[in-house]
């Protein structure tokens, strides 16, 4: 090993090592990376397990202040940041697949959300720096304990979190506050401070709006309904001129079988939304179009909300032709 070291000309030498442990701390990192470094190795190599998202901050940590070129690579769904994130705290590089085959061990980037399907596109339509990247989140409380740098400047909020999340955010939009639930979190650049907005609100109001303006707007009066249980939707009372909306996962892949409410019921609608976006065409928007409902698509709302978390992220104008193509052609 010594005698190629000191022989080689023009080839660069990688030292990997594979940690194994549940949760390496920084000082035990640390340690490895020192001890990698006294072989005289060009760049030096780390592959680890992390059980949490909140896992990575260490892994960051070393990026940015390794003495060597480092390549950190977190396996798993929760590590998919490392490796879109990798460059920008100081990475070395990152790898992947050249085909259409994935990097055993690291989900593809579409995978765990439809976000980058359409932010990051249209981020680099208007030429702004910025990057979507998917993040499957377990804990959210600790989540933005553990992520507090302004690098972190937006974030978009899915299901099962969207209500927990209004307790993250040191400020609340009044329409948010409303309905109880936060889809979307801007980091205020003034102070730091967490504001949480709703998006989804509108855009499912507004979708509906479009295909049913008649009675759009007694909807929009009455988000604050009686609640009861999906399954009683078959023997709910109904009247001439209602409408139905799925706000629920009922349906979404891989459940896309099953549907809130039987296809005879259904009759008694004028419209049905189902703000399940995966997929497309779900179970209960089939059955609504074959009993003659009028029925508005998930998809709809997915590119309102979309636009709307555009503007409050970039401060802009979101550029709606270009984000609507997008979607259309994914979905």
């Amino acid at each position: 090993m010594t005698e190629y070291l000191y022989n080689r000309t023009n080839s660069k030498l990688i030292v990997s090592s594979y940690v194994n442990s549940e949760k390496p701390s920084t000082e035990e990192l640390g340690n490895l990376i020192a001890c990698m470094q006294s072989t005289g190795a060009d760049a030096i190599k780390l592959v680890i397990n992390v059980d949490y998202i909140t896992d990575l901050a260490t892994v960051f940590k070393m990026l940015a202040h390794c003495q060597v070129p480092l390549i950190a690579v977190a396996m798993g769904s929760r590590g998919l940041i490392s490796q879109l994130l990798g460059p920008k705290f100081g990475g070395f590089l990152v790898y992947g697949s050249l085909g259409d085959k994935p990097v055993p061990g690291i989900p593809t980037l579409f995978s765990l959300s439809k976000g980058p399907i359409v932010h990051n596109p249209a981020f680099r339509h208007i030429r702004y720096n910025g990057f979507y990247v998917p993040m499957q989140v377990d804990d959210i409380k600790e989540f933005f304990r553990t992520y507090t740098r302004t690098d972190f400047a937006g974030f978009s909020v899915g299901i099962p979190h969207k209500e927990a999340a209004v307790g993250c955010c040191g400020e609340i939009h009044p329409l948010a506050k409303s309905v109880g639930a936060v889809n979307t979190i801007v980091r205020r650049p003034t102070d730091g401070k967490l504001v949480g907005y709703n998006t989804d609100c509108d855009a499912s109001v507004s979708a509906i709006e479009d295909a049913l303006r008649e009675r759009a707007k007694a909807l929009a009066n009455a988000v604050s309904g009686k609640a009861l249980p999906y399954e009683n939707l078959d023997r709910f009372p109904t009247e001439n001129g209602m409408i139905l909306a799925n706000a629920s996962a009922v349906g979404m892949e891989p459940n896309s079988d099953q549907s809130p409410i039987s296809k005879e019921a259904l009759k008694a609608y004028e419209l049905v939304f189902d703000a399940v976006y995966t997929p497309r065409n779900t179970r209960l928007l089939q059955e609504a179009k074959e009993a003659g409902t009028i029925v508005v698509s998930g998809v709809e709302m997915f590119i309102r909300q979309a636009l709307g978390q555009f503007r409050l992220l970039t401060g802009g104008l979101a550029p709606e032709a270009f984000m609507r193509k997008l979607v259309l052609e994914q979905f």
